[in-house]
């Protein structure tokens, strides 16, 4: 993104705006980065407040939620232009419109499921232009205004501003995380904590210690390579903040849906208790 906006008027047309990923430069701050998770929105409004109320990023669930192209890019530009970063969790490393999204205004992608290197140097391949990476230039792009850029420095700044997230998800995807970590191009482990203990056999028990020691491998595995970690599906506020103490610095706090129905219920409830 542009210096976290896009819209920027007064540069002139021989020159384009550098691009910056909010989301990257929360963790290399040190900070943990928050995002949203997007199941319900269909409109560009879900982005405003999505950062209205201290999110880093969106995370459009392509995966489970129903959304067409054009939505996903309608909300995406929106986030460029607000200074949010629009990230979309595709269906699998081998989601045909992975590329079809990067080139239309969405500058993270966030892979379920990855299991072993393999799959994640797929997910780079598609997401990376070379020498990392094996995407296709697909020319303008909203990223940049429109503007003409010249190819190589097109390239140089989408594959350093571009976010590649890798959900572990089974405890196979654990075991694999040193292996998954040391991917050229790959930035975070982002640990699905529902689908995870699904696999475990443990459903919903999220302070289990096996859980718990399945997170900090991932947290260690990431750290060693110099890569950021992260956490999903752990739904309560407390457990996210013992996390990020353990060194998580990618954080999805609720859906859309959930703080709708949350906030929605306790007023309901409130004018019941008064009346």
């Amino acid at each position: 993104m542009a210096n976290n906006r896009m819209g920027d008027s007064a540069l002139p047309d021989d020159t384009h705006p550098e691009l910056t990923n909010p989301v990257l430069d929360r963790m290399r701050s040190g900070d943990a980065a928050l995002g949203m998770n997007v199941r319900l929105g269909r409109s560009a409004d879900i982005a405003r407040i999505a950062k209205s109320t201290g999110h880093d990023f969106i995370f459009i669930d392509a995966q489970h939620g129903i959304f067409d192209l054009e939505t996903i890019a309608h909300i995406a530009n929106a986030a460029l232009a607000l200074g949010i970063a629009p990230l979309v969790r595709v269906r699998s490393v081998d989601d045909p419109d992975v590329s079809m999204l990067l080139d239309n205004g969405v500058n993270g992608i966030v892979f379920p499921d990855v299991n072993t290197a393999e799959e994640a140097r797929r997910a780079v391949n598609t997401c990376k232009f070379p020498p990392v990476g094996k995407r296709s230039a697909g020319g303008s792009m909203p990223q940049f205004d429109y503007r003409a850029v010249p190819v190589g420095d097109m390239v140089a700044q989408l594959n350093a501003s571009t976010l590649i997230v890798c959900m572990i998800e089974t405890i196979e995807g654990v075991e694999n995380s040193d292996a998954i970590a040391a991917v050229d191009g790959v930035d975070v482990l982002h640990v699905g904590s529902n689908d995870l203990l699904l696999d475990m056999g443990k459903p919903g028990q999220f302070d289990d210690p096996e859980i718990i020691d399945a997170q900090n491998r991932v947290i260690d595995a990431a750290k060693a390579h110099g890569k950021f970690a992260g956490c999903g599906g752990n739904r309560d506020i407390e457990r996210q903040a013992a996390i990020v103490r353990r060194g998580a610095q990618f954080l999805t706090t609720q859906t859309d849906i959930a703080f709708l129905s949350a906030s929605a219920r306790q007023w309901t409830a409130g004018i019941r208790e008064k009346l």
